[in-house]
């Protein structure tokens, strides 16, 4: 059933809406100014198109007059929100719902991959929240709220859908759970994401709101991110709740439709840089609706943090990046740890009403908004000059016994006053941000004391001593140990002369750019990037004709009796711990890399390193393909593009395709693991050869790499997760030159 907002106005929130609609105020005398709407985002005042050259623009940007412009474009602005929220007949009732008020103070949010170490902990294969949230804590003041991350870029590797790999997560549904209840006891909300473009994986039977609302009351989560959506539709509001677990919904993208407004409580802002900052267009129609501000390829976050300081809106202060470590600098995190004690000790006033956005400055390049509340005013102050402000920033009317805050550094003030109107000093660094507190006489102010003592401690020392400079993390590849050297091929292996090997590769993630730290770092280089070149060495070697099969394991598993500590997804293909019948020559999958170096150990040999994998399937001339340098579409299974997962194609089938050292299976039938990576967040594979099956509908799955010069990162978090159908391998003997 599809619910519409059909309702008129004036019959909702009478109490909300009407402060926003009383605080339209007359019109300016004149044509008002033109509000222009920038996606998500307003412009300020002289701010608007008008007419000239976009270069001229830009040249006569210092000449914008904010100050002179901004009573019309202020009562322009509130004409506007009157005649938006009548138009879309708004309801305010999810923002005025008890169990949904937290959303309001969802101040700083981050998006955390469930592979990162510092919330796992393979070795001890336990959950570490504490160990999370003390770090975030340590290094920027804590967060409100997680995004946590268990699906792309690793979907889409067999058929697994987004449901499926949060199940697959280590403890399933009930280590998750208890991994929320964690987070909750450590006043954190947790968020999921629902990806709208997973339609080629396995169908969960029913529509993908109500899946994922199912499984977000199963797990006790508290709110849903839309992955690249421009809104969660109202679909998700009543799957949601139907179970009768509140959720809040939050899109990544915004809205196509204004009245989605009405029932998204949060929303990603991707907000486009300008010198004058721009206006929060949700939160000037519904100044409850929090914003978290998001750039995830941005390494200094000052922009970002000015512009969300000023709107009074949230942070999304997202770390790592689909395995890409984006750190927050010292100098960021010191000032989002400052913003948020500001927001965490006066969240009523963010939320007012009365907010008043570019409200006039004494200094060109100082921008600051008011968020007005009985018996006190805040106004957060920020400087997009080069230089120090610190003398007459701003003049404010005056009532006598009104008494003044520094919130910023944490002091009380002795502002000017003269013929009802006071001069306020406030120190702002060059690029750096200010906040005051008004207070009137008789109000007091819960804690003021407590805060003002924790903002001057944070504030003796000065924002620009914290280094600002980004690096990236440094990995280690996890070093594969030599086996006895072997003097003849043993059965069912082939020899690799030693070569110097001209080795080229690229990863093919499908984001970041070549950003340093993406993809992997090998021993020879100095920090990860995508693209690798490197004339290596490569000693004599032996390995595996085809992928090890299901009987070959199958000797193993009868040979030691293995059994994993973490056994989900471990052999699932198999039946009463068995091959199906038929499947003993196929390549053995849904084994993890601690089962594979199982094997390898009881058979005496070990995994290629990734360059001797390629070496094995290009031979010395660099060809694409082990077959040659032209596609030909014969030379591999025919590729699987439905919804299920089909067996691998047994192997030997197609000697054609053989590399010039006559080994097979090496493109386009199963994905084969080589070398491990880490840093200090994140571990991840090598991945080679691509495999048989391809989801449809999306460009978000994991990618193939049929190419020679091509490979995946598959990111690494525990065996129930990391196993998969299409995911095999081959061994490897050292030879005896």
């Amino acid at each position: 059933m599809r619910l519409e907002l059909k309702m008129p106005l004036r019959l909702f929130a009478p109490c909300f809406v009407g402060l926003l609609l009383a605080n339209a105020g007359p019109a300016a005398a004149g044509d008002p100014p033109k509000i222009e709407v920038r996606g998500s985002q307003i412009l300020g005042p002289d701010q608007q198109d008008s007419g000239e050259a976009d270069w001229l623009a830009r040249l006569n940007n210092w000449k914008r007059d904010t100050t002179g412009q901004h009573g019309p474009w202020l009562a322009a602005m509130r004409a506007w929100r009157g005649d938006q929220l009548a138009k879309i007949g708004y309801d305010d009732a999810q923002y005025r719902r008890p169990a949904l008020r937290w959303t309001q103070r969802d101040f700083v949010q981050t998006q955390a991959m469930m592979e990162d170490r510092y919330l796992y902990d393979p070795v001890t294969r336990r959950y570490t929240v504490g160990r999370f949230l003390d770090d975030l804590t340590q290094r920027y003041g804590g967060i409100d709220s997680v995004l946590l991350w268990p699906v792309y870029p690793n979907i889409g590797i067999d058929d697994r859908n987004q449901w499926d790999m949060l199940h697959d997560l280590p403890g399933g549904v009930a280590g998750v759970r208890q991994m929320i209840e964690d987070f909750h006891a450590r006043g954190v909300k947790v968020f999921f994401p629902t990806m709208p473009w997973d339609t080629g994986t396995r169908d969960p039977d029913k529509s993908i709101h109500a899946a994922t609302a199912a499984l977000m009351a199963e797990i006790g989560a508290d709110g849903i991110n839309g992955d690249t959506m421009f809104g969660l539709p109202l679909e998700y509001r009543a799957a949601a709740d139907a179970t009768g677990h509140a959720i809040a919904l939050e899109p990544e993208l915004a809205f196509s439709d204004d009245r989605m407004l009405a029932y998204n409580n949060q929303s990603w802002g991707y907000w486009p840089t300008a010198s004058v900052p721009l206006v929060s267009k949700w939160k000037w129609l519904e100044p409850r609706h929090q914003v978290h501000v998001c750039d995830r390829w941005a390494t200094d976050r000052t922009t970002l943090l000015q512009d969300a300081f000023f709107n009074g809106v949230g942070v999304q202060s997202w770390e790592n990046v689909w395995g890409w470590w984006n750190g927050v600098t010292p100098r960021d995190g010191e000032a989002l740890r400052r913003i948020s004690t500001i927001y965490r000790a006066f969240p009523d006033q963010l939320v007012s009403a009365g907010w008043r956005p570019h409200v006039p400055t004494l200094h060109y390049g100082v921008y600051a908004s008011e968020f007005p509340l009985p018996g006190k005013t805040l106004w957060t102050l920020i400087n997009r000059t080069d230089w120090r402000v610190d003398q007459r920033v701003m003049r404010v009317p005056h009532a006598d016994g009104q008494r003044y805050f520094d919130v910023w550094d944490g002091r009380e003030m002795r502002p000017t006053v003269e013929n009802g109107q006071a001069e306020l000093d406030v120190s702002m660094a060059p690029h750096g941000y200010g906040a005051v507190l008004r207070v009137d006489a008789g109000v007091d102010v819960a804690g003021l004391a407590a805060t003002l003592k924790t903002l001057a401690q944070q504030a003796a020392r000065p924002l620009q001593s914290y280094a600002n400079e980004w690096a990236p993390l440094p990995q280690k590849m996890v070093p594969i140990e030599a086996t006895p050297l072997a003097r003849a091929a043993p059965p069912g292996m082939v020899k690799v002369p030693g070569a110097l090997f001209d080795f080229q590769v690229h990863g093919v993630e499908i984001e970041g750019e070549n950003k340093p730290g993406l993809d992997v770092q090998y021993p020879w280089e100095p920090v990860a990037r995508r693209h690798h070149v490197q004339r290596v060495p490569i000693k004599t070697f032996y390995i595996d004709k085809h992928p090890v099969t299901n009987a070959q394991f199958k000797q193993f598993v009868d040979a030691t009796a293995y059994r994993p500590a973490d056994g989900r997804n471990f052999l699932r293909h198999w039946i009463d711990g068995a091959p199906k019948a038929g499947d003993e020559r196929r390549p053995v999958v849904w084994v993890s890399l601690d089962d594979v170096r199982a094997y390898l150990r009881w058979a005496g040999k070990r995994l290629p390193n990734e360059w001797e994998w390629q070496y094995a399937a290009q031979g010395a001339d660099g060809r694409l393909y082990p077959w040659g340098n032209d596609w030909n579409p014969a030379m591999v299974p025919a590729p699987e593009k439905g919804r299920e997962l089909t067996a691998p194609e047994v192997v030997g089938q197609r000697p054609r395709a053989a590399s010039p050292f006559g080994v097979e299976d090496l493109v386009g039938n199963v994905w084969q693991w080589t070398n491990e990576f880490a840093d200090e967040h994140t571990r991840a594979a090598v991945l080679r050869g691509g495999s048989y099956y391809q989801p449809q509908n999306s460009y978000w799955y994991f990618p193939q790499t049929y190419k020679l010069n091509e490979h995946g990162k598959y990111l690494l978090m525990a065996p129930s997760k990391d196993r998969s159908g299409t995911l095999g391998f081959r061994s490897v003997m050292d030879a005896a030159e």
